[in-house]
């Protein structure tokens, strides 16, 4: 039988429509709250409670919105942002499809209070699964405040899809930090199930707000953005080299004060920083980019989350020559004279976390008894501090006396034994020796097994270690040979339990999602060797952690493991737990691209030769490549 086409009831057309828009409780959230922005509110409180899907009270001080105007509001399409083809053109408001309250009362029972700044009294507006209840006048503040409770209720087939409450509600958060962050000058309060989670001052100055979103430990971290190019501006801010990220979690781009993914400004960003950082390490920023309305369009993603400009590449090249200005101001402050540059006593900004830093020579005497060693550059001192095991050393690290059983050459300096390490453990990186006369001669190494002698010879690109072993020449990865080597090492301290306590917590910024991730499944973390608690405010504490695994390191680690989990490897199945030890593993190893002293190269292959299994990493590619004698004469023709 054929079916006749007919038109559908509203009631049915409505729930379709809003399956559109609403599709979770922070859909209904980053409606209600662009609406106040728009309306002008210069204060805006959300308030959730079981992630939203039972209680959302948005309230702003905005324009409000006339009583005889309630009903209107919530008929699809009616708004008062665009009247005219034309507008669509230059779209400067949040909202312009009219559609989000309509929508949102298809799905939920709501309630409306607002009153205008020159009217006496409000009203007050209920309507439930878009069906009108009540309409009367009331006494309100000027402004709105809207209700939504019990959303999904008249569909509960999405309710199914529906999170666990605090995913929903992280997701709530992660929208109300991007809207604080593009608007500084509102003041925005979160609170969730009674407990205020975001508080931003409405000052105006974007600093103090990332201050709030962030935390303390990521806002220090920021150089200030301010940039005009053609029609293009950029203001912001964005991250230090050294402070790049495991994701590009933490990487948020605006546009006219909109919150977008855009490609073209993610491309422009990387870039800027090519030269700057290691691969795999994403800078974090905050950049609002201001375009003409009439230079990009808003209205090609549902969501509105996406945007498509007139020509890409002026804004390209203006975020590209923002954070280069910045990243090069940046630069020219650090090798200002140590007069200036430094604050009193010679020192500004001491880390312990393995990098090294400049003093002058007033403030290394300060320090002196407490840091590590130190090698003369020039008018100033380099301070170094070495991580063995898992600690920064504060002293000067002497290596143990070499056992019998490997005496070095004459002339050569001694290698230790992995057994004689400090702690009895593999170091993640070894100290830079003192400098001798001289290039030290190459060192011969026994094989534990008795198999013969190798020579380290040096390192090529960077990257590999060149090896003269039995007549044949071997090349070795040295990341991928140090990955593998803590890879199991990890592997058989987690089988024992064993994990290094911190003398002090270290804190871990994470974004809003990465945080509720990782405050909901601690679990997964002592799966690696991890401990950490929650802190507050995006910020997690690290307590425990593996052995090899450096304190410079920690960060990296945690927000790496928190991206996955992120992405939704939440149960614990082995090869997830093999996976985010991967992680960790790659992590503290040396990597590609580092210069690496011969110390530290003779230890990966001693390491090597006393552990055969080492051939492959934990991604699988070989740790190295041989080349027999015979083979390298026959292509210069010494043998036919």
């Amino acid at each position: 039988m054929q079916r006749q086409i007919q038109v559908l009831p509203q009631q049915v057309a409505e729930l379709i429509a809003a399956g559109e828009v609403v599709e979770r409780p922070a859909s209904v959230v980053k409606e209600l709250v662009e609406n106040a922005v728009d309306a002008g509110a210069q204060k805006i409180t959300v308030e959730i409670k079981n992630g939203g899907t039972s209680y959302i009270r948005v309230t702003d001080d905005g324009r409000g919105i006339p009583k005889e105007q309630l009903a209107t509001a919530f008929i699809r399409h009616a708004t008062s942002k665009v009247s005219t083809a034309a507008d669509l053109e230059a779209i400067g408001s949040f909202g312009f499809r009219g559609e989000a309250l309509a929508s949102i009362a298809a799905v939920s029972r709501v309630e409306v209070l607002s009153r205008t700044p020159d009217s006496v009294s409000g009203g007050r507006y209920v309507i439930h699964g878009s069906q009108q209840v009540e309409l009367d006048d009331a006494g309100c503040p000027a402004g709105t405040t809207i209700l939504v409770r019990d959303l999904f209720y008249n569909t509960p087939a999405r309710m199914k899809f529906l999170k666990k409450d605090s995913t929903e509600a992280g997701s709530i958060g992660g929208i109300l930090d991007k809207m604080a962050l593009a608007n500084p000058h509102i003041a925005f309060r979160f609170i969730r199930d009674g407990q205020v989670k975001l508080s931003t001052p409405g000052s105006g100055d974007l600093l103090s707000v990332i201050y709030a979103v962030y935390g303390r430990e990521f806002s220090q971290t920021l150089l200030p953005v301010d940039y005009t190019h053609e029609f293009v501006t950029v203001r912001g801010y964005i991250c230090r080299p050294t402070a790049s990220r495991a994701s590009r979690s933490m990487q948020t781009f605006f546009i006219n004060s909109r919150y977008v993914r855009s490609r073209t400004c993610m491309a422009a960003l990387e870039e800027a920083y090519k030269s700057s950082v290691m691969t795999g390490k994403f800078p974090a920023c905050v950049l609002n980019v201001t375009v003409p309305f009439g230079a990009v369009d808003v209205n090609v993603h549902p969501a509105k989350i996406e945007v498509r400009f007139a020509d890409e590449r002026p804004v390209f090249d203006g975020v590209y020559q923002a954070c280069r200005q910045a990243l090069a101001a940046a630069d020219e402050a650090a090798f200002l004279p140590a007069k200036e540059a430094q604050a009193p006593f010679g020192l500004s900004d001491v880390d312990y976390t393995g990098r090294q830093q400049r003093f002058s020579a007033e403030g290394y005497r300060q320090l002196a008894g407490q840091a590590g060693p130190i090698r003369p550059t020039g008018n100033s001192q380099t301070l170094s501090s070495p991580a063995f095991g898992r600690y920064e050393s504060r002293r000067p690290v002497e290596l143990p006396a070499i056992s019998q059983r490997s005496a070095p050459a004459a002339g050569t300096r001694p290698l230790p034994p992995v057994d004689d390490l400090p702690f009895g453990r593999v170091p993640a990186r070894l100290p830079t020796p003192e400098p001798q006369p001289g290039p030290p001669a190459p060192l011969p190494l026994e094989d534990s097994t008795g198999g013969g002698e190798a020579r380290v010879i040096g390192e090529l690109f960077a990257t590999y270690i060149l090896i003269e072993y039995n007549n044949t020449f071997v090349l070795v990865d040295k990341h991928a040979a140090h990955e593998r080597i803590l890879y199991n090492k990890l592997k058989d301290e987690l089988e024992l339990g064993e994990r290094q306590v911190l003398l002090a917590p270290i804190p871990v910024t994470l974004s809003r999602q990465e945080y509720d991730a990782a405050v909901s499944a601690p679990e997964l973390f002592l799966q690696v060797g991890i401990q950490l608690e929650d802190f507050g405010g995006g910020t997690v504490l690290v307590r425990e952690v593996p052995t090899m695994l450096s304190q410079a390191q920690v960060p990296a680690a945690v927000q790496e493991i928190a991206g996955k989990l992120l992405e939704g490897k939440r149960q614990l199945l082995p090869e997830t737990v093999d996976e985010l030890i991967h992680s960790v593993a790659c992590k503290a190893a040396i990597k590609g691209g580092d210069r690496t002293v011969q110390p530290e190269m003779e230890l990966i292959v001693r390491m090597l030769q006393n552990d055969p299994s080492v051939r492959f990493c934990p991604h699988g590619r070989p740790v190295s490549i041989t080349v027999t004698r015979a083979e390298i004469e026959r292509k210069f023709g010494r043998l036919v």
